[in-house]
């Protein structure tokens, strides 16, 4: 394929005082100035006289005199053929920069701000990073075959802007698709298309929370809700509420605010902990939201992912006027899809589509079609019992390999049955953050777990990712995190209970 030639850039020049008069004179000097500057490099090819001159709005005659001018004092150097280009400049001096001023102070959230990115980088992927669709669990060639069929109809480039709420047919496949699944009551109208969890959770709480509300938020919980509600600016509360083994406390969470505007919770797999959230909790939590004229926000996060049983169907279908339900296809299909969906009870939709106009005005066009296709012609559902297969094998394989290698005295697993994550508790003495430091320089992938507690509640753990890696791969990754442990309790003198 014959190459195209490549265009020189106008440079930026600044205005020409054109009531001033001696033009010429002022684009000799813009441009001298840009060469000493540096804005135009030593080398550097010039547009046209003709191409400058139609830019500015000048007679080509003008930019001829400025160009003869500075080929003259040596700037620039012409060659037939090779257009105008800038001289070698060694001996030119540079122009002053201006005095330095003061930097710009900081704002208030930066700092915080800068943490939370910290805290989010996303890690290697290697074990035991979370959701890493690799080999078996990564979607199938169908997603790649409707992707290029409906890009080739042109279905899934449509030019103008979207619907805030996303595509119709993407809406209308997800509310059957959680119809089915996950028990929901709801139709197309009630969705809204996401960027994922995380958006869904700031759009809830720029919807549901005014200044001085207070929300309850698990304890331990994801780090997403928590970071939204004490830096997003709004001023709402998070009032943390204890986790037990059947989930939130909901009596915890009456004594410590009755009157809260909200609940975020994940019933189906308690973020980080993995227990779902007990039926008996779950009809305490809606009366009491009931009572205090409340919303509840369900994440459902990893209810596709249950190994024992079938999955526990979603609260949203047991008051649909109430809970303003998350949902996402990061975690089953691959996280850079960036496609979720939130289902807002009727009376909010409305204000939920006014929160989004507000964010990005709308989700990107393209991959909704295709995941709409991949939904309605039932490819969603067979990759799902697909990766539940896969993950259920991981996981198995996983909990016998930590078993082995690391002794019961310095970390012992949460019981779950569910997800694509384990928690391992550590030895109380050990730092979960200084672990993962070690980890990572040893090559194993761990988030800990005590930044997820609020303050004076925090115990140590890590959380271990197991899906989409191969059996020799996590081998060799529970082995090395088993001694990177090891290590860390000889470190602190940890004797064998």
């Amino acid at each position: 394929m014959a190459r195209k030639a490549r265009l020189p850039e106008l440079p930026a020049l600044g205005a020409l005082d054109r009531q001033a008069g001696g033009l010429a004179l002022q684009l000799t000097q813009a441009l001298r100035v840009a060469i000493r500057r540096g804005d135009l490099r030593p080398g550097e090819a010039l547009p046209s006289t003709r191409m400058l001159a139609q830019a500015l709005r000048l007679a080509r005659g003008t930019v001829v005199e400025a160009y003869d001018q500075l080929v003259a004092e040596g700037f620039l150097e012409a060659r037939p053929g090779a257009g105008t280009r800038v001289a070698p400049l060694p001996d030119v001096p540079p122009v002053t920069p201006p005095v330095a001023s003061p930097a710009p102070r900081l704002p208030p959230a930066a700092a915080a701000l800068a943490r939370i990115a910290a805290d989010f980088r996303p890690l290697p992927h290697i074990p035991f990073a979370i959701s890493v669709p690799l080999g078996p669990t990564a979607p199938d060639d169908a997603w790649r075959r409707l992707g290029n069929r409906l890009r080739a109809r042109g279905a899934a480039a449509a030019a103008g802007y979207g619907d805030p709420q996303g595509a119709l047919e993407l809406r209308q496949a997800i509310a059957e698709h959680v119809r089915k699944s996950r028990s929901c009551r709801c139709d197309a109208a009630q969705v809204i298309v996401t960027g994922g969890t995380q958006q869904g959770l700031y759009l809830a709480c720029q919807v549901l929370l005014g200044k001085g509300q207070s929300a309850w938020v698990e304890n331990p919980a994801y780090g997403g809700i928590t970071s939204i509600l004490e830096q997003s600016g709004h001023g709402a509360v998070a009032v943390r509420v204890p986790v037990d083994d059947e989930g939130m406390v909901v009596g915890a969470g009456e004594q410590l605010a009755p009157y809260a505007s909200a609940a975020f919770v994940t019933p189906s797999h308690q973020y980080p902990l993995g227990m779902p959230l007990s039926m008996t909790r779950r009809e305490a939590l809606l009366a009491w939201a009931r009572k205090a004229g409340a919303w509840i926000v369900e994440d459902d996060y990893d209810s596709e992912l249950r190994y024992s049983g079938h999955p526990f169907p979603a609260m949203q279908g047991l008051d649909p006027e109430r809970v303003v339900y998350l949902g996402t296809f990061s975690k089953v299909l691959y996280p850079s899809l960036r496609l979720g969906y939130l289902i807002a009870p009727p009376a909010l939709v409305a204000a939920f589509c006014g929160a989004r106009v507000l964010m990005d005005r709308s989700p990107p066009g393209a991959d909704q079609h295709v995941l709409a296709a991949y939904i309605g012609q039932g490819h969603l559902e067979r990759h799902i019992r697909r990766v539940r297969s896969v993950y259920a094998e991981q996981r198995a394989q996983l909990i016998a390999l930590l078993g082995q290698w690391l002794p019961a005295h310095l970390g012992r697993l949460q019981p779950s049955d569910q997800g694509m994550h384990l928690l391992l508790w550590l030895h109380p003495a050990l730092d979960d953050r200084a672990v993962a430091q070690r980890a990572a320089a040893a090559g194993v992938a761990v988030r800990p777990v005590s930044p997820m507690f609020a303050a004076g509640t925090a115990r140590p753990g890590l959380v271990l990712g197991f899906g989409g890696f191969s059996a020799h791969r996590l081998q060799q990754a529970a082995r090395q995190l088993a001694a990177v442990i090891a290590d860390s309790a000889r470190d602190q003198a940890i004797a064998a209970a």
